[in-house]
């Protein structure tokens, strides 16, 4: 039986974008897919609260998430509304200017330049670039 598209809900997209520990998640994703276990290094935060604010980021339409044996793999896709799409893009190029933003990506290249001094991050796949559209308008 085919699954029917939940209809956009607002009102959950600007929660999404009102918390932040999932700014900070997004920001961490920009253009590129990445696994939780950096998120966890990352922010600091226990992977269980990460991943509740990875799912409703997920539920919000913001994010998608694949899955590669052990590893959960998440990247940014662009809402069904293009108001909302819109908002999403302005806010993460925000975020690009952000100094407590900038601090945190830096901290990203820093564990994928060096995972061995990471003991969480041993065998974790590297964030990698997305090659394919995020939505059907780009």
């Amino acid at each position: 039986m085919a699954r029917r598209a939940q209809p956009f809900d607002m009102q959950q997209f600007f929660q999404a974008l009102g918390d932040n520990t999932r700014i900070r998640l997004l920001n961490l994703m920009g253009d590129q897919e990445v696994c939780v276990c950096y998120f966890v290094e990352i922010l600091g935060g226990p992977q269980p609260k990460i991943s509740r604010h990875l799912a409703y980021l997920r539920k919000a339409g913001i994010v998608s998430v694949r899955r590669e044996g052990k590893w959960m793999h998440y990247r940014i896709v662009m809402p069904p509304h293009i108001g909302a799409t819109q908002i999403l893009r302005q806010t993460l190029d925000w975020l690009k200017e952000d100094k407590s933003m900038q601090a945190d990506k830096a901290r990203l290249t820093k564990a994928c330049c060096s995972p061995s001094k990471y003991p969480a991050l041993e065998g974790a796949p590297l964030p990698t670039a997305i090659t394919e559209p995020c939505c059907e308008a780009c």
